[in-house]
């Protein structure tokens, strides 16, 4: 499964953005897939997740209320919507699907990841 994210930009702290990740292949639709991010000088860390049907999620406690993870079967692509954007969530943004578990939570689960997306936040 070969993954491409898109979608970070620039914006300014109280806004909003949508990150897409598309996956290259209908099989993406039979797993779990989530989010990750990784800021300058700090290991990358779960952001949300959702399993194969879109019908269960977890987040990260950070982002708890103010992103949303969702996918569409149909289109091979799953999507965070996030909502009033602090500094703090400045980080390279990962799509990643597991194989092997019912949700993305660690870095162990996934399988595969996408290359990445920049979101900058400006105070």
């Amino acid at each position: 499964v070969q993954l491409q994210a898109f979608g970070g930009e620039l914006v300014q702290a109280g806004g909003s953005l949508r990150l897409a990740c598309a996956a290259s292949t209908s099989a993406f639709t039979a797993y779990a897939v989530g989010w990750f991010r990784q800021a300058p000088g700090k290991e990358r860390e779960f952001v949300a997740s959702t399993n194969w049907s879109g019908g269960s999620t977890l987040y990260a406690d950070s982002v708890k209320g103010r992103f949303t993870i969702s996918r569409d079967n149909t289109k091979n692509t799953i999507y965070l919507d996030m909502t009033r954007l602090k500094p703090d969530d400045t980080a390279v943004y990962y799509c990643a699907v597991a194989l092997h578990s019912a949700m993305v939570i660690h870095i162990t689960d996934v399988d595969h990841w996408g290359q990445g997306t920049q979101v900058t936040v400006s105070s």
